[in-house]
């Protein structure tokens, strides 16, 4: 008998900034495909934007992104009674606390289908027993998926070196890469754009022979914020009008050193924007996207930046190597070594042929490799296969 309610998924993230910005129109996708998608995270600011951009509903499960045993068990069984009555056909959840509790908290009702995306693992930079508590919940949240999508080959080659996961097949990276791709749409420049980015030049008293270097995303020590405020202290003393741009929030649980973050504040030559909800035009603004995380699944702020345009110097790490291919597309650099990161902003600044000839050709990757409709479409290809699969 053909079924004649709609299969219900429910997306469980830690916090609903990740629904707002690393699933950006994933589930409102779904919805339209005859979905009826049900959203979970932590209370946050973002949820009133979240459920108006998706038109789904949202369910606040209060989760830290710390180890706290006692919250967790209490977010496990708030998550085990909103299934109960929710009824998913599908649970899918991205980051890590959300991916332990609801991959346990479904494994134990068995829910039909049990999804969790790898975007990044804390534990990589993490040592002694938080690592061993990290890896372990890894192994706990895998062993409790059915599927596991990972977000970049080398991360998927790295799970498997670690034996994370033991069944053969239950890892697979969907297309080349990435969790939401891009909206080529969206992350395009137009007039209204340019100007605003000609007015945040204009505020800053960025002077006209000076470059702004930029890096977007969370103010952390493992975004590498300390090598790249050292390699554009020195870049600075050989050219005083160039400014750094630092586009995104601090956190309080995961705070940088007090002196740096008292250097970056009154270093003349930085800018700290906070938190904006649209980045496009700081990419425009930027003369380069300057990216030396220490850890990453498949970062979407180098895939949005290239889209507006921006040359990138990016960490040889997991996720960047596979955007950037070094000499070619872009440019490399190992990871916590400022002297390298500043040399390569200097070959950018001293050759602009090449910087456009790397604009040119990451902008063309990006088009042909992560367009968002292309990863929607093979989600949703996914979920089907995994439905039909149960009902065989």
């Amino acid at each position: 008998m053909e079924r004649k309610t709609p299969y219900k998924i429910m997306r469980i993230t830690t916090v609903p900034l990740s629904l707002h910005k690393l699933l950006n129109g994933q589930m409102r996708f779904m919805r339209e495909e005859g979905f009826d998608v049900l959203m979970v995270s932590s209370d946050g600011p973002e949820i009133a934007q979240v459920v108006a951009h998706e038109g789904c509903n949202h369910e606040v499960v209060r989760m830290t992104r710390q180890l706290t045993p006692l919250q967790d068990f209490i977010a496990l069984f708030r998550l085990i009674f909103l299934m109960i009555k929710y009824k998913p056909d599908i649970v899918h959840t991205h980051t890590p606390k959300a991916g332990m509790l609801g991959m346990l908290a479904s494994w134990i009702l068995q829910v039909p289908v049990r999804m969790h995306t790898v975007a990044g693992l804390p534990w990589m930079e993490a040592k002694g027993i938080k690592r061993t508590l990290l890896r372990f919940t890894e192994k706990i949240t895998a062993g409790c998926a059915q599927y596991v999508f990972v977000n970049s080959r080398s991360l998927l080659e790295f799970m498997k070196c670690e034996k994370i996961v033991k069944v053969p097949g239950k890892m697979q990276v969907l297309g080349v890469g990435t969790s939401n791709g891009i909206n080529l749409d969206f992350f395009s420049n137009n007039a209204a754009i340019s100007r605003h980015s000609n007015e945040l030049k204009r505020s800053a008293g960025l002077k006209a022979d000076g470059h702004v270097w930029l890096f977007v995303g969370r103010l952390v020590t493992d975004k590498g914020i300390r090598e790249l405020f050292e390699a554009f202290c020195e870049l600075h003393r050989e050219f005083p009008n160039d400014q750094l741009w630092l586009v995104g929030p601090a956190e309080t649980h995961n705070s940088m050193p007090a002196k740096l973050m008292a250097d970056l504040s009154t270093h003349p030559g930085v800018i700290n924007w906070g938190y904006q909800e649209d980045v496009r035009p700081f990419m425009v603004a930027a003369y380069a996207l300057v990216f030396p995380s220490y850890r990453e699944g498949f970062p979407n702020v180098p895939l949005q930046a290239a889209a507006m345009g921006c040359t990138l110097i990016l960490s040889d790490i997991n996720g960047c190597n596979e955007i950037v291919k070094n000499e070619v597309n872009g440019l490399l650099v190992p990871v916590k070594d400022y002297k390298r990161l500043k040399l390569a902003m200097l070959r950018i600044k001293k050759d602009e042929d090449m910087r456009l000839a790397f604009v040119e050709k990451t902008l063309q990757i990006v088009k042909d490799n992560y367009s968002q409709s292309q990863i929607h479409q093979s989600l949703k290809s996914e979920y089907l296969n995994a439905l039909n699969t149960i009902k065989g």
